[in-house]
């Protein structure tokens, strides 16, 4: 007779891991935690697909029926106001013309027939809702609105009523990821060269061609969500369901996904949910008069150091709210996943601030936020609901157990998890040692360093490493010489050592750091500019809040090499699958003669970081008995190295035994250089 399978517990996480076993009631407790939420939804609204997440089609101004005739409902939550009233262009403003009717649970509704309202509250026409409550009123931007725009000349943001007349037709279809997740992150606004806001179709015109040719198979887009100060990068968002209005209509972001579908790129959205903007004018701040009707109550809803207010994660409407939004952006602009900002943020109630999270005890008790715990693993198993191909990523510095593991496991559900101790690592290196001073193998473990069984995005740098006050990996490496000596006319022995270190970094990375990849707009080339957006103390200068593409298309400049070694380093991805493959070892490491060898998949990567030995005739293990070529080399021509390695090199391969390989063959190996190998 077949045994019963085990009903899963929350505790699965524990056999990949044992140092959990002391915690094992506890993420016992975590999943019966979210089972409990799961079921109240279910007996509330049917299912995790139902009415909570389709909070957006209930929610804000929509079009439907009442009592036979057709028209526009508009439906608010505010439990602590005493009158709502939808004002607007449709009726001049007038605060008493329009006031919604409120049931027991705090919902309030108003019903527009088009008999009466076609001609009057017409597509996008300007809205706002009138609130009232005790010792409170003020004009408000509805919660679930899905256009918000700022006035000409002025510092208000209204709400647009967004209903053309005809619905944006899809060309085509999102799709399937090759090989591993190679994601391109992108700030639509910065990504031209004029200094100027850029629009969603000089991107999809202009930059998206870029991402492809590159070979990146996945875009992630900053900055969706409205915010009403540039310069936050888009993370202070007011408006959940409005696209930014800076970079053009919502058809116009359809149409920019769209041409990403046709290009072969899946699009990603960075998503905000860890917090919102304090404004009253634009935000949900005291929407209802209350200070707790989406956020804690008192100093637990203030996020100190981002200036902003923290969900209230345990309440119902929010997860409404929240969980809509999710499905709204796979639904209605076929986003193809999510990065979830901040989740560190979110999973603690010190928000991890100045914590280094040493132990275990870290991940547990009271101060982990268990409510954000639970909202995080519902969007999770919602998203792969809605779109059983979405990826999810988490933003956690922290190292959460579980992050990103199944659910029935006892984790949260994520596919990935940012691998963040790896920019900070190679920061750390570069400002305190110089490159003849790098240990290899602490090299190798840091860059290995990962939970198991977790999938983790490895990358160098991201935007927050380009942000004015910080400065890039080439930045650090070749400074001030960028702006002179990058001509190929001239010898630079700081470009010279610049331009190897950049590109044996980033192949390092992409190739250990984890199972898939990320690089920020313009880094991939070395990019000679830090990003500072228009503020007061640049006199609102927009030229630090670009990106310069012409650089890698000038011919005498050294940047298009880096750009080159990025789009073979892809390459290498889609022709061998190395980010997806999870066999990864070392092969050889040499501290005293800076030699690093190791494997992924087929390839071997043979690295030489000493500043100036080149080894002749240098033999190394190989995992393989069968003859190598060369399937990368960071010293070639092409990638403005100095091409002292034959390209069409083939390596024969005798049973010469090293290190615990029964093969080996020889190479040519220059100084600061690497070499992929690739069997025959």
């Amino acid at each position: 007779m077949p045994r019963k399978k085990k009903q899963p517990d929350g505790s699965a996480l524990i056999q990949g891991d044992p140092y959990l076993e002391p915690f094992a009631d506890a993420l016992r407790a975590r999943y019966r935690r979210y089972l409990e939420t799961r079921r109240r939804i279910t007996a509330e609204d049917g299912a995790l697909t139902g009415a909570i997440s389709r909070g957006h089609a209930y929610f804000g101004l929509t079009r439907d029926e009442h009592e036979g005739r057709p028209g526009v409902w508009y439906r608010e939550w505010a439990p602590n106001a005493d009158y709502l009233a939808l004002i607007g262009d449709f009726n001049q403003w007038d605060r008493g013309a329009h006031p919604l009717s409120r049931n027991e649970f705090g919902h309030w509704s108003l019903f527009l027939p088009d008999e009466q309202y076609a001609d009057r509250l017409t597509h996008d026409s300007r809205i706002k809702v009138h609130v009232a409550a005790p010792g409170y009123a003020m004009d408000r931007i509805p919660a679930y609105i899905r256009r918000v725009v700022q006035e000409p000349g002025s510092s208000e943001y209204n709400g647009r009523y967004w209903a053309p007349p005809q619905p944006y037709r899809w060309r085509h279809d999102a799709p399937a990821l090759e090989g591993g997740l190679r994601i391109y992150e992108a700030h639509v606004g910065m990504a031209q060269e004029e200094g100027k806001v850029g629009s969603f179709a000089e991107f999809a015109a202009n930059v998206l061609p870029r991402i492809a040719d590159l070979g990146y198979n996945a875009v992630q887009l900053m900055a969706v969500q409205e915010h009403p100060y540039y310069g936050s990068f888009g993370y202070h968002v007011s408006n959940l369901f409005a696209v930014s209005s800076r970079f053009g209509t919502p058809d116009e972001l359809k149409q920019l996904i769209d041409e990403a579908h046709r290009l072969g790129l899946c699009v990603i959205m960075d998503i905000v949910h860890s917090h919102m903007v304090k404004n009253l004018a634009e935000g949900l701040n005291r929407f209802d008069g209350s200070d707790h009707q989406y956020f804690h109550p008192g100093p637990r809803g203030e996020h100190t150091a981002w200036d902003s207010l923290c969900y209230d994660y345990g309440q119902y409407e929010v997860l409404r709210l929240l969980l809509s939004n999710v499905r709204y952006w796979l639904d209605e602009y076929r986003f193809d996943g999510f990065r979830f900002d901040g989740v560190t943020s979110m999973l603690y109630h010190d928000h991890g601030l100045g914590k280094s999270f040493e132990g275990y005890d870290d991940y547990f008790g009271p101060n982990v936020e268990a409510d954000a715990v639970t909202y995080l693993t519902l969007a999770n198993e919602l998203a792969h609901a809605v779109n059983p191909r979405a990826v999810t990523v988490a933003e956690d510095v922290s190292g959460m157990p579980g992050l990103a593991r199944p659910i029935d496991d006892g984790g949260l559900g994520f596919d990935y998890r940012l691998a963040m101790g790896v920019p900070d690592y190679w920061i750390k290196l570069l400002k305190e040692k110089s490159d003849e001073d790098w240990d290899l193998g602490n090299i190798f473990f840091t860059l290995m360093n990962r939970r198991r069984n977790e999938k983790h995005v490895g990358y160098a740098e991201s935007h927050d490493q380009a942000l004015v006050g910080d400065k890039t990996i080439a930045f650090r490496l070749m400074d001030a010489d960028m702006y002179a000596g990058m001509s190929v006319f001239q010898q630079n022995l700081i470009i010279d050592r610049g331009l190897a270190l950049h590109k044996i970094i980033r192949l390092l990375t992409f190739s250990l750091a984890g199972e898939a990849y990320l690089n920020f707009m313009g880094n991939e080339f070395g990019h000679p500019e830090w990003i500072d957006f228009p503020r007061e103390g640049n006199n609102d200068s927009y030229h630090y809040a670009r990106r310069q593409w012409s650089l890698i298309e000038q011919d005498h400049l050294r940047y298009k090499g880096l750009n080159r070694f990025d789009q073979a380093m892809m390459r290498l991805d889609a022709d061998y699958h190395v980010l997806s493959d999870p066999f990864i070892e070392q092969l050889a490491c040499h501290q005293d003669t800076k030699q690093l060898i190791y494997r992924r998949g087929p390839l071997v990567f043979v690295v030489n970081l000493h500043p100036a030995e080149s080894y002749t005739d240098l033999r190394i293990p190989v995992p393989d008995a069968r003859d190598y070529r060369l399937a990368l080399d960071t010293d070639a021509e092409r990638f403005d190295g100095q091409g002292r390695v034959d390209p069409d090199s083939r390596y024969i391969w005798r049973p010469e035994p090293m290190y615990g390989c029964k093969q080996s063959v020889q190479v040519y190996l220059p100084a600061r250089s690497a070499l992929v190998l690739a069997p025959v």
